[in-house]
């Protein structure tokens, strides 16, 4: 499966994200959708997984959880918005993330561009995408894509949109 990861569009939807994740099975987005046409757009391109962010109103929030765990290519994967990386856990979650041990755990909020291992954690593979909108302190926007397949992840792609403003 082929995956398109998003995050923080703050209500806008850079048209060449369409175009990047026309091949992708799946749209996942880690918060701050901004709108609900954000989530109603990227739906209508492709099957939508996503969370809401600490900015997203009640229209948001009735469409998409806090948190989303799920299997998928034989992977545990865990979204949420506020997370934090790998030694520094939003303590909220720390011990659940020890516990449930995803193999995949993925977040946005930082607007940081980051993948990375825990060492903590055997097989966990962080993700935050960055920020793909034009609010925030981020410099540049961005996007990843990747492939899930029998318990691996592989062909990740980090894409950059553009500047911020």
């Amino acid at each position: 499966m082929r995956i398109g990861l998003i995050s923080d569009t703050h209500g806008f939807l850079d048209p060449k994200v369409l175009k990047h994740f026309d091949d992708c099975d799946e749209i996942w987005h880690a918060g701050d959708f901004g709108t609900l046409e954000v989530s109603e757009q990227l739906s209508a391109l492709k099957p939508l997984r996503g969370v809401y962010g600490n900015i997203d109103g009640q229209e948001i929030r009735i469409q998409h959880p806090e948190h989303l765990k799920f299997e998928l290519e034989g992977l545990k994967i865990w979204i949420t918005h506020i997370g934090g990386y790998p030694g520094r856990y939003n303590p909220k979650i720390r011990e659940e993330i020890y516990h449930w041990k995803p193999d995949l755990f993925i977040c946005g909020h930082s607007h940081i561009l980051k993948v990375m291992r825990d060492k903590n954690v055997p097989n966990l593979v962080h993700i935050n995408p960055g920020a793909a909108g034009k609010h925030g302190f981020h410099k540049i926007r961005t996007i990843i894509k990747f492939d899930l397949h029998q318990g691996s992840i592989s062909n990740m792609k980090a894409i950059e949109l553009g500047q911020r403003a």
